[in-house]
């Protein structure tokens, strides 16, 4: 047992020694555009060197040689050859690979005071992501964000392309009284792709408990209904956000028109708003909004047709990704996709949205609002929630979505069944890590074949 300790003691104690080691050799790996430029850095030194000493007819070539010549031969009479030249070249190779310490390590203190996180291990994260696939993801509320939360792991090269349709909430006050665009889920996706986003988060999602006019809004919707303010358009202000919170990809509105959705309903209802739509707890048989062909935003469009993965949802069907579609432009897009594209199912359904919906039901109402068929497969949770979860959920008057695979199969859909779920809070919600870790693992499937 004593030995054991010792042991234990005695790797603790050489820790930090192999992780500098670690540290060092990663140096050493390709793509880091560091050694290169060091390089780089001391060839103009002799160069600039030289050419100094030939302007001023210093002949440094050759007394640099005869001096060379006369030192080798003076080294030569006291210590052989076989053990001044190996050791000169270790006592070089410890001078260079101290200066590149010290400077890396001065460079480290500047830019990383505070961060346990190496520079090493930064530069490799960014070289990684920066070769990463592009891709789109499309929807809203809390679903996108959760998606973009795993996805930025394996890309950086991510575009966000969000829904304009919210009039709820601390969004839909902003937008009646002040006359902006709703900016609650580009606020959700902002947080969710910033590279500090436990502290972006928690500041953005802060909502205000007291205050004249100031009660029930959240700090990231006043941000960026300033920044629109002053720059003049949602597009810009994001733009300006997305510089300053140090994003990795892009987030961008679906559309800068002034949406709103409406329903029609089986009972012949015909309801206006997206929040009106969920409240009205009536079965969608038609859904649309005014005006009824929004102009969709270039540099989205751009985005899916450069995009090597295109991914929907998961989110509300009829008031978060359905909205996106209502753009006939990012219909169209999608429908002349040369890239995987692939369909993220909700776990449970939506009160007064998809009650008794199954997997296909959500399938057909995607296909039914474009009339063609926009992805290639479709991504569903394998497992029920716990029992705890459904008894909760019934409550509410929500189950978990059916798998129908025989009506999927005539359906010529591709079914994709894996464990996506997050059951540590009370509610059932995808796992951003697990969720991204299937997706990029089926994108590379696909790709290689």
């Amino acid at each position: 047992m004593r030995r054991a300790t010792k042991a234990q003691q005695l790797s603790a104690k050489l820790r930090p020694a192999r992780r500098k080691i670690r540290l060092w050799s990663q140096w050493l790996l390709p793509g880091l555009l560091v050694k290169r430029w060091l390089l780089v850095s001391a060839l103009g030194v002799l160069l600039a060197s030289l050419g100094f000493a030939i302007s001023i007819n210093l002949t440094p070539v050759f007394y640099f040689l005869q001096f060379l010549e006369q030192f080798l031969q003076s080294v030569a009479r006291f210590v052989p050859s076989y053990i001044s030249g190996p050791l000169l070249l270790l006592v070089g190779l410890a001078l260079v690979a101290w200066g590149y310490a010290r400077t890396l390590g001065s460079i480290t203190e500047v830019l990383l005071p505070e961060d346990d996180k190496a520079l090493v291990e930064r530069l490799l994260t960014y070289r990684r992501l920066g070769r990463g696939p592009k891709i789109v993801a499309i929807g809203g509320g809390t679903g996108l964000s959760t998606l973009l939360r795993g996805l930025k792991l394996y890309s950086a090269n991510i575009t966000a392309i969000v829904t304009m349709a919210d009039d709820g909430g601390s969004s839909g006050r902003l937008r009646r009284e002040i006359g902006v665009l709703p900016p609650g889920d580009i606020r959700n996706c902002l947080a969710a792709l910033a590279d500090e986003e436990k502290l972006v988060t928690e500041l953005f999602q802060y909502r205000f408990e007291a205050g004249d006019g100031l009660a029930g809004h959240s700090f990231g919707n006043l941000f960026l209904t300033a920044m629109t303010n002053i720059t003049g358009d949602l597009e810009q202000a994001i733009a300006t956000s997305s510089a300053v919170l140090a994003i990795r990809g892009q987030v961008l509105p679906a559309t800068l028109t002034d949406m709103t959705l409406w329903a029609r309903l089986e009972d012949g209802r015909l309801i206006h708003g997206e929040s009106n739509i969920t409240a009205a707890r009536g079965k969608i048989v038609e859904i649309g909004c005014s005006p009824p062909a929004p102009k969709a935003l270039p540099r989205a469009i751009q985005a899916l047709r450069e995009a090597d993965y295109i991914i929907l949802g998961p989110g509300s069907l009829y008031t978060s990704i359905i909205p996106n579609l209502l753009v006939p432009e990012i219909a169209q897009a999608l429908a002349e996709r040369q890239c995987p594209c692939v369909y993220v199912c909700n776990i449970m359904t939506q009160p007064g949205e998809t009650d008794g919906y199954t997997v296909s039901d959500h399938v057909r109402a995607l296909d039914g609002v474009t009339g063609d068929r926009l992805f290639d497969a479709v991504l569903v949770q394998k497992y029920p929630p716990s029992a705890a979860h459904l008894e909760r959920y019934a409550q509410q008057g929500s189950t978990p979505v059916a798998i129908d695979r025989d009506e999927l199969a005539r359906q010529n859909c591709r079914l994709i069944l894996a464990d996506v779920m997050d059951e540590s809070t009370p509610t059932v919600r995808h796992d951003s890590r697990k969720l991204a870790a299937i997706l990029m693992r089926w994108y590379e499937r696909v790709r290689s074949l």
